[in-house]
């Protein structure tokens, strides 16, 4: 009972002895979040996720017809999931695999990656930043860079033995994927396929590898608070439900489902910036369960740490002033390892011009 009565004053854990490691049977109150941010026992599912078929993409007719449908899946809420994206299912089930296989190590191995820095090119955590956050998040992490892949896969965890191939092998595959989309979005504003491909190529993606372990008051706790991505998008591999979108229609959260084989799309804050809002990105957080752990893998792609995303000139006129200041991912970080995002501060708030 002194242990418990110890735990529940708690106003953190360290990293190897929090509640989600250890597999509690409650939700410490460090870990609850505010009574407005409660997510339901009972989520409303989205109920109609734009999924996109891009097959066929080479065809000029074909091709016309997604360009639209990513338009409409971007304007009305930043997200969306794509099928026949050229990614074989073996190396979908490797990623997954070798991030599962990773998290499954003893802590004392994933405890030489650990680093709330988040300028760290790889780093192991727990919640977001480890006896800092006001309030805890369920989950287990690990981040790193990963394009170009040959400059950061040496830095990447050793074991388990196989996670550098097969997660090597994800990421040339997503990065791939991400060209191809961002050509599609960027074609949709009108700016033509190849107008970030450079940028891209050049650019940076960030692998977010998450773990969720069952939390026994999912009610409670989250294993994210709601948060856009930094980045032009996001790709996401989702194992099992948790990730909910904030509908901008009503602004209510829905689930998004599993579909086997495919892989979610999120706008990211950069290409908000370039369409000057046409496009939002997404707002999105993790809920839990009390059954099973979750994994998931997200590249968040980007352009280089020091580039500068700016509005297009094309998308600015005399009724469409330019909305955003310029900004790179080296100030999205300054700002996120000065800032608890787990209270509701936003990068994007940082860079909003007032009308």
């Amino acid at each position: 009972m002194e242990k418990k009565n110890a735990d529940e004053s708690s106003s953190s854990f360290p990293m190897g002895e929090t509640a989600q490691e250890l597999g509690f049977t409650y939700v410490p109150k460090c870990y609850q979040v505010q009574t407005s941010d409660m997510p339901s026992a009972h989520p409303i599912n989205v109920a109609n996720v734009p999924l996109i078929d891009l097959s066929g993409m080479n065809d000029p007719s074909r091709r016309s017809i997604l360009v639209d449908e990513i338009a409409k899946a971007c304007r009305h809420s930043g997200f969306f999931q794509v099928i026949n994206h050229g990614i074989p299912e073996g190396i979908v089930d490797g990623a997954i695999r070798a991030a599962s296989d990773f998290f499954n190590m003893p802590t004392k191995e994933k405890a030489e990656y650990m680093s709330n820095d988040v300028h760290n090119p790889v780093r192991y955590g727990t919640s977001l930043k480890d006896g800092e956050d006001k309030v805890q998040f369920w989950r287990v992490f690990l981040k790193h860079y990963a394009h170009p892949l040959q400059d950061w896969v040496g830095l990447w965890p050793h074991n388990p033995p196989d996670y550098r191939q097969k997660m090597g092998d994800y990421v040339e595959a997503s990065q791939k994927l991400a060209q191809t989309i961002t050509g599609l979005i960027t074609e949709s504003l009108g700016l033509g396929p190849k107008y970030l491909s450079t940028k891209l190529d050049q650019g940076m993606q960030v692998m977010a590898v998450n773990c969720y372990p069952p939390c026994p008051q999912p009610q409670h706790a989250l294993g994210l608070p709601p948060h856009s991505d930094y980045g032009c998008l996001t790709t996401i591999l989702q194992e099992s439900p948790g990730l909910q979108i904030l509908d901008p229609a009503d602004d209510s959260w829905r689930s998004v489902p599993v579909i086997h084989g495919a892989i979610q799309v999120h706008i990211g804050d950069q290409l908000e910036v370039l369409s000057n809002g046409r496009y939002k990105s997404v707002v999105h957080r993790v809920t839990l369960n009390s059954e099973k752990t979750r994994i998931s893998v997200a590249g968040l792609h980007t352009l280089g740490m020091d580039v500068k995303m700016k509005t297009a000139e094309e998308m600015v006129d005399e009724e469409n002033l330019v909305c955003y200041k310029e900004s790179c991912f080296r100030d999205f970080l300054d700002f996120i390892s000065n800032n608890d995002i787990g209270q509701g501060n936003n990068f994007m708030d940082t860079i909003k011009i007032p009308k």
